[in-house]
């Protein structure tokens, strides 16, 4: 059914009242270059007309760099003052209205013309023929009070141009930088395309697809030529067909084209990039997108749930709360564990106790705390890990709330107890409980509390009534917020940032108080006019942005408010979660999975309504070249002469990691590398980077893998902790294709995440071990990095022992097998490995666990069976146990070492009977061993040892220990010569070695006579040289000189020299004709002095040579 109206046909909505605005569109491919003129900045016609921007917003589109620049100047108050309702523009704040001109001479006050025969109409009249016309049709709901978007009510209720019925405002507008593409002849159209469009044929009016953008402006485009419109509403957009009276009728949705039924206008992003752009303030806006449309079957509500998201793109954790009904249900509850698109990761039936919290670590490990105070840690895919207890106290007063917080040294858990009393642990991974100081005068729970970490110390910040208490690990403190709106009975809610530098309170009295976490400065404060309780309130900051804000979600409204008089509200369809993230916050449904943040800089820069930033018109510049038009150049040179066109590709480059779908990516990245072009010497890395970094963030946030994390948090989180992620989640084909696509080093990369493989591998018990072990040694083969020995523990952990033993084979590092070997009780496998390795101190230890597994006797005979292993533990025995090495001998008698180990325990004797007693034991094993000579060896050695205790009970001397030699020496040196030369006989020492102890022993007496009878007592057996040789070395000259002259003629040139006497020794040199003397004689001349002895020397040489 069509209604008429004034202005023509309209389609009715049901719950809606429409207003109607006809405007005429500026075809752009008939353009003029004269038809560009725009007026000057302050021009009093163009900022006076109550309805120019409609036209202006539509020539900004077509004008070229200059004429844009002085137009969006010239527009930007009545853009900002006026908005269009009907056929009348009317003021946002004072709702004063002004008539729309329905005539060209809107575009005129401009500068501008028409070169179309298109131009304005007003009410009644009917458009032209050939007119590109275009029927706004502002819808508004007529229960609809106030804008979610400027918190501010309309002034006769009604909205203006802007999402589902609210006031419109600057977001909605399309950017200027935002061109269509030219497009070609539609197939089977068989017409030619000019610059007039032919008669359309008749049908009946069609309904276009929408955009998909959620709580936005609509927009869209034609894609033939002859048409060209921006469609602006947030419900209907009207399109009249080319005729006089002959209209279309007003579509519900965006329609097609009127000029050609047969082909269909797409939704390109960029007509409505802005259109969710909601501004908080003057320099900051908030845009919410579709993460994902969930999948997930849940049969209850998300508030029937205990609910845990992890921060970073994490999965998210839903037990049903059964405990929280007054009757406990019967069947037990499931708990689920879910990718953040909502695909299933896990699900085990709950069969421990009532659980009062869920939340996740830094680890993505799940940890369920109990009412009993136990905490259950669950791994991604529903495996237990461990569990650990918060104290005895904890199990006795019960738990009533807790919290699971992240600080630098990883993952918390704070408890309340039904005693309300806190305990705290500021990492589970090392637990260490700490009871904190009680609150005086708590009878109840608090309204609410948090943890705050400050200098490294985690606190609780509680709220009773009016009052604030900071608990730390020493006292209770008071702590009042500076700058309170007084009236402030109690505090509903506390939120504290995700980096703990902010900190946000909200009043009953619907105020929120925002500063920092110290609470020692104030940011701002909000009152947002509502005092029901939140049911979550969270922060959502960029990291280096200067703007803070919260957002609160009740049942069914989400508001954004900050430093700004005016707030932003979203309408939810349904019972949502917040999940604060580094960068903004995620917000979940059963249906759909969002994700709200700040727009940044370079995009807001970008894409801004008529910005003239560089990245914007290096964008347009690119769109341009593309289509072939010399407008590229116009832009290109505009970016050049204000020496910006390496910021402007610097700024898209860092707009494109900030874009969540690939295609705008695509869009700014083309851009940039057009830019770059243009550029001698810009370094490349940052936009290879970006597209590699791209390339994996498009990747992760695929709908099955469920990882939406964005570009700061991907740099945050590190491409280390990343891949770990990954392999958590067991998507190894994924994480391998990108280190091999980031190039990153085996050892960090493949090898590590192939190592992981192999450990899940190991955790199949459906398939066997020779498959599994072959499968494993065929993939990874000799990959650098990975340790067999590390997936043969798994398995081994997995009860695969066969497995493990297979896996061992391919270790190459024997100090990697020996270990697992001995810890599965294969000690014997062990001790070959660690001989075959080479490493002793390996063998050593494999020894000792032997003999502290085995028996004396089984280990014994292990060692008898490896040689190698037995010399080893002998040598370890003569160190430390000698009773061992002892009983080795004897088992495998050996009674040559059997001799000698008691001959090295007889000097350990302190006694001379245990002595000979030890040595007599010796010399029986060595006649057992057939070694005569050692055991007449030791014999003497037990005649000595006798015969030395009797000397010193005759001489009262010590000789115990003493040598054969020695004691002779000791004999001589005391003048018992009679007695040394007794004991030389009766051990048969031979005449030469008695003589020169004697010798000595005088020498060292200095007793030259006793010397000179000893040496004229018979011929000595060493000769007379030694004589001379000792008493020079005692400084003796006069004595050598006396044994000189008795030295043989063979040495008497040496002893000669010995005493100095030169000449005489050159005498006896030539007449022995020994050239070996005198060569020795000639060496000793020194100077003047025995000048003449070398000369007679060289005389005798010359007539020996002649002769």
């Amino acid at each position: 059914m069509i209604n008429e109206t004034s202005d023509g046909p309209s389609w009715p909505v049901q719950g809606y009242r429409s207003q109607t605005v006809t405007v005429a569109v500026w075809d752009p491919w008939w353009r003029r270059p004269q038809s560009h003129l725009a007026p000057k900045a302050g021009d009093r016609r163009a900022s006076r007309s109550p309805g120019h921007w409609g036209a202006s917003h539509v020539a900004l589109h077509s004008a070229p760099p200059r004429a844009r620049r002085r137009l969006a100047h010239a527009c930007a108050p009545a853009r900002a003052n006026y908005q269009i309702r009907g056929l009348q523009a009317v003021h946002p704040r004072t709702g004063q209205a002004r008539a729309l001109r329905a005539s060209p001479a809107v575009s005129s006050e401009l500068g501008l013309k028409f070169p179309c025969p298109g131009r304005l109409v007003g009410a009644g009249q009917p458009p032209p023929r050939r007119a590109c016309v275009t029927r706004l049709d502002v819808g508004a709901h007529p229960g609809a009070q106030r804008s979610p978007f400027t918190n501010r009510r309309s002034p006769d209720g009604a909205s203006g141009l802007g999402a589902r019925g609210d006031v419109a405002h600057r977001s909605h507008f399309r950017s200027p930088m935002a061109r269509p593409a030219l497009p070609s002849t539609p197939e089977g159209t068989g017409r030619t395309q000019g610059p007039f469009p032919q008669e359309p044929e008749p049908g009946p009016p069609r309904r276009a697809q929408g955009l998909g953008v959620g709580g936005g402006a609509a927009s869209a485009q034609c894609s033939c030529p002859q048409c060209y419109r921006l469609w602006r509403g947030p419900r209907h957009v009207t399109v009249i067909e080319e005729g006089g009276s002959g209209s279309a009728g007003l579509e519900p949705a965006l329609g097609g084209c009127p000029f050609n039924a047969a082909q269909k206008c797409p939704a390109p992003a960029m007509d409505c990039y802005t259109a969710n752009w909601n501004p908080l303030g003057e320099s900051a806006f908030y845009r919410k997108y579709e993460l994902y449309s969930m999948d997930w079957d849940l049969k209850e509500e998300l508030r029937d749930y205990l609910v845990a998201a992890a921060p970073y793109g994490g999965p998210i954790a839903l037990l049903r709360n059964p405990w929280q009904k007054e009757k406990a249900a019967s069947i037990r509850p499931v708990l689920e564990i879910y990718s953040a698109s909502g695909m299933p990761l896990a699900s085990l039936l709950w069969k421990s106790g009532p659980v009062v919290s869920l939340g996740w670590s830094a680890e993505e490990e799940l940890l369920c705390v109990q009412e009993d105070g136990v905490v259950l840690v669950y791994g991604l895919h529903g495996d237990f890990r461990r569990h650990f207890s918060m104290g005895n106290e904890v199990l006795q007063n019960r738990v009533l709330d807790a919290r699971i917080f992240h600080t630098e040294f990883g993952s918390g858990v704070a408890i309340l107890t039904g005693a309300h009393r806190f305990t705290l642990s500021a990492n589970v991974g090392d637990l260490k409980l700490r009871r904190m100081p009680e609150v005086p005068g708590l009878q109840s729970a608090p309204s609410c509390w948090t943890i705050l970490c400050q200098d490294r110390v985690a606190q609780i910040l509680l709220a009773v009534g009016p009052d604030l208490y900071l608990l730390d690990h020493a006292a209770c403190s008071t702590v009042t917020p500076p700058g309170l709106a007084p009236g402030v009975s109690s505090f509903l809610q506390m939120a504290v940032s995700f980096t703990y530098r902010h900190l946000a309170l909200f009043t009953d009295t619907g105020c929120i108080w925002m500063g920092t976490a110290s609470l020692k400065e104030k940011l701002c404060e909000f009152n947002c006019n509502i005092r029901a309780p939140p049911k979550q309130m969270v922060w959502c900051s960029r990291p280096r942005s200067k703007e803070r804000a919260v957002v609160v979600a009740w049942e069914r409204r989400l508001m954004v408010a900050g430093d700004a008089p005016e707030s932003i509200q979203f309408v939810l369809d349904e019972d949502s979660y917040l999940v604060p993230e580094l960068d903004g916050v995620r917000i979940f449904s059963r249906s759909t999975h969002e994700f709200l943040h700040e727009v940044p800089v370079a995009s807001e820069e970008i894409f801004k309504i008529a910005s003239m930033a560089p990245g914007a018109l290096l964008l347009e510049a690119q769109k341009e070249y593309e289509k072939e038009s010399q407008k590229a150049d116009e832009y290109l040179r505009e970016i050049q002469e204000l020496g910006q066109l390496t910021q402007a590709v610097q700024q898209c480059i860092e707009a494109a990691g900030h874009e969540h779908w690939p295609d705008m990516q695509k869009s700014l990245l083309r851009a940039a590398s057009f830019g770059k072009c243009f550029l001698d010497r810009f370094p490349p890395d940052s936009f290879v980077r970006m597209c590699q970094d791209l390339r994996v963030l498009n990747a992760i946030r695929d709908y099955h893998i469920g990882i939406p994390l964005t570009y700061s948090q991907y740099k945050q989180l590190t491409i280390q902790v990343l891949l770990d992620r990954l392999v958590l989640r067991r998507l190894y084909p994924l994480a391998i294709q990108i280190c091999e696509y980031l190039r990153l080093p085996e050892v960090q990369g493949v090898s590590r995440i192939l190592a992981h493989w192999a450990c899940y591998k190991v955790q199949q018990k459906d398939v066997s071990d020779e498959d599994v072990a072959r499968a494993i040694n065929q993939k990874l083969g000799d990959t650098p990095g990975v340790s067999y020995s590390d997936i043969a523990a798994r398995a081994y952990g997995c009860g695969r022992t066969e497995l493990a033993i297979k896996l061992l084979e391919y270790e190459p590092r024997s100090g990697e097998q020996v270990p697992l070997l001995l810890k599965m009780k294969r000690s014997k496998l062990a001790l070959s490995k660690a001989i075959e390795s080479g490493d002793t101190d390996l063998v050593f230890t494999v020894l000792l666990h032997l003999k502290n597994e085995l028996n004396r006797g089984d280990f014994f005979m292990t060692l008898r069976n490896q040689p190698m292993a037995l010399s080893l533990y002998r040598q370890f025995c003569k160190h430390q146990e000698l009773e061992t090495l002892k009983d080795l001998y004897n088992q495998d008698d050996n009674h040559q070492e059997l001799g000698s180990f008691h001959i090295r325990a007889s000097y350990a004797e302190q006694r001379i009977e245990g002595r000979v007693a030890a040595l007599q034991t010796a010399a029986d094993a060595f006649y057992k061993a057939k070694n005569e000579f050692a055991a007449k060896a030791t014999e003497d050695q037990m005649r000595l040892l006798r015969l030395q205790r009797r000397l010193e009970e005759e001489l009262g001397r010590q000789f115990l220990d003493l040598s054969l030699h020695d004691t002779v020496t000791t004999l001589i040196l005391d003048g018992h010569n009679k007695r040394a030369e007794q004991l030389a006989r009766d051990f048969r020492i031979p005449d030469k070695r008695l003589w020169w102890l004697k010798l000595t022993a005088l020498a060292d007496l200095e007793d030259w006579e006793e010397l000179e009878k000893f040496s004229k007592s018979k011929k000595s057996p060493i000769g007379y040289l030694p004589f001379v040789e000792i008493c020079m070395k005692q400084h003796n000259k006069y004595e050598a000189k006396k044994y000189a002259s008795r030295v043989g003629p063979e040495q008497k040139v040496k002893a000669l020299l010995l005493v100095g006497d030169v000449a005489q020794a050159a005498d006896v040199a030539i007449e022995r004709r020994n050239e070996a003397e005198l060569s020795l004689v000639l060496s000793h001349c020194t100077g003047a002095t025995d000048g003449a002895t070398a000369d007679k020397i060289q005389r005798a040489r010359t007539q020996a040579q002649k002769k």
